[in-house]
């Protein structure tokens, strides 16, 4: 009797079926006694793939990689307790990245509730500030429609994660229900007459630029926003850690906001008459905490086009609010017929982006630049580079060269750990193509575990640690506030080579710039999981500066 005609199931299967009915096709979790009626049922369910992590941070970051990646929610399983404490760091990710996300976690039984008992925290309340809607299942016959509603709530306006909790014995209930069907979001269309009173402004603008990216943005948008875009020569620039918003090679791109910006468009950002902001939020790291754009922006228009309205005037007063799906209005102004007058600041700014993003050498031993450039000429547009946070991101961000979507994961909420298991993702998700993680040594240890997921699922990358024996953006700004003194951020580190081969993983130790280019030959001829364990000077703290100068700045 084929499943379709059972009627009566456990709320176990009855929430297996209904992932697999809302397009689900890959699990990530830790396994969990609490969750053991879905971890059965899957157990019969070839459409999801489990993918079975080391700790459940690692579980939370996997997930949300992978729905940045789909634009449909990555879906977590962890157990109660110490699981989803762990894995709040995804939620906490998925919700300042706007990345739709859903996050169940076995529950104690209905009838143990509010007496702490083992494990037992209110998700509800703990969740509530970290996600778009955090709630309970007490009743197995009303799964279908809490999962339907976790679809549409994590993709529907500003993307976001979803939290359910799900009592044991609930997922052993044996009822009838009737399941709901694939749950697609509610798409708003762009309004003509606010595009018609954009093109307008457009018209009467000497320096505009745009600022893309963030919620809701894919590889259609980029499209047809690029198209628009290029026809005007109108300068884009994108927000923290969306360079992949527009092909880099687009000849009106300007490059990236955030940490270590190009001097010239931060004035060029400062100098426009219109901000056309499309995606974002204009959040703190974009916007340099509030200040290279003002939440009153003086002088300046400021057209916001995003798809939740309640992120439109929100903190920044708009001038022109639009609320749209991203693709909507992309394809409607990529359309639009009205004749501007091209402006030249396009070519302009992308030829200032060349110019910045192209490394110069520095003296040092292991000059990052110099590999960065060397990865820029072996590995294909479509590579997708998966970092973490810490200094050494910012030599990707300012040299690497990022195709059109997916080719970038990074936390926009500047989270450690992220990159690994980002990759690991990355890597199942699309087996064909070149996935790169860039690490730091304080950033990779804290998911280096995953490496064991890497190769349990044969994923193919490269992996860089990047080794300064420091947590370098910390003592960046200890030295400019205490110089000298050095206090919680220096590391003793293992032989990371050695980490890495203990795994099953093919690695390497590189210590001088003439020794990268072979070890990134041998490691590119390898199979499978490849580490190359890069050792730096962390004289040389980020790609602009150093600590000798930070120093003598600090004492004036």
């Amino acid at each position: 009797m084929g499943r379709e005609q059972v009627t009566t199931r456990t709320g176990g299967r009855i929430l297996v079926d209904n992932l697999v009915a809302q397009g689900c096709d890959r699990i990530f979790t830790v396994p969990g006694e609490s969750f053991l009626a879905v971890l059965d049922a899957l157990h019969d369910t070839p459409e999801i793939d489990l993918v079975v992590c080391r700790q459940e941070g690692g579980v939370g970051y996997m997930a949300e990689a992978d729905a940045k990646m789909t634009g449909r929610p990555g879906v977590a399983f962890v157990t109660r307790g110490p699981g989803a404490t762990n894995a709040s760091i995804g939620v906490h990710a998925a919700f300042q990245d706007s990345t739709p996300m859903i996050l169940f976690i076995g529950d104690v039984a209905r009838g143990d509730r509010d007496r702490e008992g083992f494990q037992e925290v209110d998700f509800a309340a703990m969740f509530g500030p970290l996600a778009k809607w955090a709630a309970r299942i007490d009743d197995a016959a009303r799964i279908p429609e809490y999962v339907a509603r976790a679809y549409a709530t994590a993709m529907s306006g500003r993307p976001g994660p979803v939290v359910l909790a799900l009592p044991e014995d609930m997922l052993r209930d044996s009822v009838d229900t009737v399941d709901r069907p694939r749950v697609c979001p509610a798409v708003q269309s762009a309004d003509p007459m606010a595009v018609a009173t954009l093109m307008d402004l457009l018209k009467d603008a000497c320096s505009p630029v745009a600022i893309v990216g963030g919620a809701g943005w894919d590889a259609g948008t980029a499209h047809h926003f690029a198209q628009f875009a290029e026809r005007i020569g109108l300068p884009v620039a994108c927000a923290f850690r969306r360079q992949d918003a527009l092909p880099n090679s687009s000849p009106v791109w300007a490059g990236n906001l955030g940490y270590g910006p190009n001097p010239k468009l931060v004035e060029r950002i400062r100098n426009a008459d219109l901000l056309l902001v499309v995606g974002p939020r204009l959040g703190e790291a974009t916007t340099d905490g509030y200040t290279l754009v003002t939440p009153d922006h003086p002088g300046q228009t400021l057209v916001h086009v995003h798809p939740d309205p309640n992120e439109l005037n929100r903190v920044y007063r708009t001038c022109l609010p639009i609320c749209a799906d991203m693709r909507e209005f992309a394809e409607l102004v990529a359309s639009w017929e009205d004749e501007i007058i091209h402006f030249d600041a396009g070519a302009e700014a992308h030829a200032e982006w060349r110019d910045w993003s192209e490394p110069k050498p520095l003296e040092t031993s292991l000059d990052l630049g110099q590999a960065v450039a060397r990865m820029r000429e072996v590995l294909p547009e479509d590579t997708i580079v998966c970092n973490g946070a810490g200094n050494f991101s910012g030599w990707f961000h300012r040299y690497w060269r990022y195709g059109t979507a997916p080719c970038q994961l990074a936390p926009t909420n500047g989270s450690m750990g992220y990159g690994l298991p980002a990759a690991v993702a990355a890597a199942i998700r699309f087996p064909d193509r070149q996935v790169l993680c860039p690490a730091g040594d304080g950033d990779f240890l804290m998911n280096g575990q995953e490496l064991a997921t890497a190769v349990r699922y044969g994923a193919s990358l490269l992996v860089l640690v990047i080794d300064n024996g420091s947590y370098g953006t910390i003592r960046m700004h200890q030295e400019r506030e205490y110089p000298e003194r050095l206090s919680g951020t220096e590391l003793v580190n293992p032989d990371f080579a050695a980490f890495a081969r203990a795994f099953g993983a093919w690695a390497e130790t590189v210590e001088t710039t003439e020794d990268f280019a072979p070890a990134l030959d041998r490691a590119l001829g390898q199979q499978g999981v490849r580490l190359l364990h890069l050792k730096t000077d962390v004289e040389q703290i980020t790609n602009a500066t150093t600590i000798s100068k930070i120093r003598a700045r600090a004492r004036g």
